[in-house]
C-alpha cells in the first residue's frame, strides 16, 4: 500500500502548476489555443497536459465547471503525469480540501499484485495547510480501506486484534481483548454465539481501547464498530453472489478503529473508548440457529429470525459494553444492511439519531468535508416489528414493516447508552465502480465528517 506521505510534500522547487479554470474562463495564446485543439472547456473534472516547448508537461489545466469542487481533486493523482505539481487558481480551505482528496485519490491496494514500476504525481501542500493533520486524516481512510479490501483468509479476528494493539500501543492507550469462551465468562453472550461456529483460531473476540480514561473532566466519546470479518449468512446461508464481497463485512470494526487512531493521533480533548466485536459468521454443526433465543449483555433476550442478521446481535453486545462507561457521545458504524443501500445507494450512508443537533452537526461537518451522509428515521411506527412473543426482541423485523435499515437502527437502540447522545451510520465502505481516485474496492465513509465534527465539538 502506498503511503500517503508521498502523496503530499512540503515543497518542491520543480513542480509544475496545475491550474483551476472556470468554465469559459479565458486562457491566453498557445495555452488558448491548445485548449481549443483538445476540447478543453472547463468543464468539471476535465484535465489537460500542457506540453512545453521540449514536448514534456509543463503545466495542467484542470476543470472547475462553475465553481471548483475540492472533490474533483481525488482524481488527479492517478491521471496527471509523474513528476511534483503544485495547485494554482484555487485559495484557503478550498485548496486545503483539495490537497486532502488528492491524497485520498492516490490510495492503491498492492499487497497481493505486483505492479509495473513508474513515477507517481505529487502535490505540493498548499499555504497554509497543516501536512501532518492532513496526512494523518488520509492515513486513516487508507487504513479504512487496506483492511476492507484484504480478504478474510488475512484479516480475521486475529488480525483485527493485532492491528487494535498496534493502535493503541502507538497511542499509549489501553487494550484489553475478551476471546472465545471467556466472552460467556465476562458477559458478552451474543458476540460469542454468533462466532462461536469458527476455526479455533478465528475465535470471536472482543476489543477495547480505552485512552485518556484518567482524565475525568474531559467528554467520553465511545466508537463502536461492527467486526464481521466474513459473513456466510451462517445457516441462513448467503447465495454465492451475496456472499462474494462478505469480506467487507468488518468495515465497521474499520472505520471504528481508523477514527480512533486519529482522534488520538490528533490530541482531541476527549476521553476516548474503542469497542469492537469481531467475529466470523461461520457455518458449523455448533452455529446458532433459526428459532434460538440468545442472551444479550443488557439482559435483554433475542429470539432469532435470521442467522444473516447477525451484525446487529454483536453490536448490541458491544453497545451496551460502551454504556457502562456513560459516554457523553456514542458513534457506531456498521455495514449493517442491504437495506440502506436500496434507499441511498452505494455513496450516501444513512446516519440514525434522535438527537436533532447532533445530526445537523454530523450532516454539516461531512457537507464541508465533502464526505455526505443522509439522516434517516427512527420512525416509531416500526418498533413493533421487533416484537417477539416468545424474547424480548427479535432480529429480524416483521416483513410488514418493509423498511430493514430503519428497523435495524430501531434494534440497535434498544441496546444504545442511556447517557450522552448516539448515533448509527449504516455504511457500505465500498466502491462497486472503478473512477480516477476511487478505485472498485474498500471506501472509508463518514470517517471524515465524525472527526470533523468532533473537533469543531471538542477543540475550543
Amino acid at each position: 500500500m502506498s503511503p500517503q506521505s508521498e502523496l503530499l510534500i512540503a515543497a518542491s522547487e520543480t513542480a509544475r502548476p496545475v491550474r483551476i479554470v472556470k468554465a469559459g474562463a479565458a486562457l491566453e495564446g498557445r495555452i488558448a489555443a491548445w485548449a481549443e485543439a483538445n476540447g478543453f472547456t472547463g468543464k468539471a473534472g476535465q484535465l489537460l497536459v500542457v506540453p512545453g516547448a521540449d514536448g514534456a508537461p509543463e503545466q495542467a489545466l484542470f476543470g472547475a465547471g462553475e465553481a471548483f469542487d475540492p472533490m474533483t481533486a481525488r482524481g488527479l493523482p492517478t491521471r496527471l503525469p509523474a513528476g511534483d505539481w503544485r495547485l494554482e487558481g484555487v485559495e484557503g480551505e478550498a485548496a486545503h480540501q483539495a490537497a486532502l482528496t488528492f491524497a485520498l485519490g492516490g490510495y492503491l491496494f498492492d499487497r497481493y499484485k505486483v505492479r509495473p514500476e513508474r513515477g507517481r504525481a505529487r502535490l505540493v501542500a498548499p499555504d497554509g495547510l497543516d501536512l501532518t493533520a492532513t496526512l494523518y486524516i488520509a492515513a486513516a481512510c487508507a487504513l479504512t480501506r487496506e483492511m476492507v479490501d484484504t480478504p478474510a483468509a488475512d484479516m480475521g479476528p486475529l488480525q483485527l486484534e493485532t492491528i487494535a494493539r498496534e493502535i493503541a500501543e502507538g497511542a499509549g492507550a489501553g487494550l484489553t481483548v475478551t476471546t472465545g469462551d471467556a466472552l460467556l465468562e465476562e458477559n458478552y453472550p451474543a458476540v460469542h454465539a454468533v462466532g462461536r461456529a469458527a476455526a479455533p483460531h478465528r475465535a470471536p473476540r472482543v476489543l477495547e481501547i480505552g485512552w485518556n480514561l484518567d482524565k475525568a473532566d474531559r467528554p467520553l466519546v465511545a466508537l463502536v464498530g461492527k467486526g464481521v470479518v466474513f459473513d456466510t449468512g451462517g445457516l441462513d446461508l448467503k447465495p454465492a453472489a451475496g456472499m462474494r464481497n462478505m469480506k467487507k463485512d468488518m468495515g465497521g470494526a474499520a472505520h471504528a478503529l481508523a477514527l480512533g487512531r486519529l482522534i488520538m493521533q490528533a490530541g482531541l480533548p476527549v476521553r476516548l473508548v474503542v469497542l469492537v466485536a469481531a467475529v466470523e459468521n461461520a457455518v458449523s454443526a455448533d452455529a446458532f440457529r433459526p428459532g434460538d433465543i440468545l442472551n444479550s449483555r443488557k439482559g435483554l433476550t433475542i429470539e432469532i429470525g435470521n442467522t444473516d442478521a447477525e451484525g446487529r446481535l454483536i453490536l448490541a453486545d458491544v453497545l451496551t459494553r460502551a454504556g457502562e462507561h456513560e459516554p457523553d457521545l456514542t458513534l457506531d458504524f456498521a455495514t449493517l444492511t442491504g437495506a440502506a443501500r436500496i434507499a441511498l445507494g452505494p455513496e450516501l450512508p444513512p446516519l440514525y439519531t434522535d438527537d436533532d443537533a447532533l445530526a445537523e452537526g454530523v450532516l454539516n461537518a461531512g457537507r464541508s468535508v465533502g464526505d455526505p451522509l443522509w439522516r434517516m428515521p427512527l420512525w416509531a411506527g416500526y418498533r413493533a416489528s421487533l416484537d417477539s412473543e416468545i424474547a424480548d426482541v427479535r432480529n429480524d423485523s416483521a416483513a410488514w414493516a418493509q423498511a430493514g435499515s430503519v428497523t435495524a437502527a430501531l434494534f440497535l437502540q434498544k441496546f444504545a447508552p442511556a447517557t450522552g447522545s448516539w448515533a448509527h451510520m449504516d455504511v457500505f465502505a465500498w466502491n462497486p465502480r472503478a473512477r480516477p481516485g476511487w478505485p472498485e474496492g474498500g471506501e472509508a465513509q463518514a470517517i471524515r465528517a465524525c472527526f470533523r465534527y468532533l473537533s469543531d465539538k471538542f477543540v475550543k
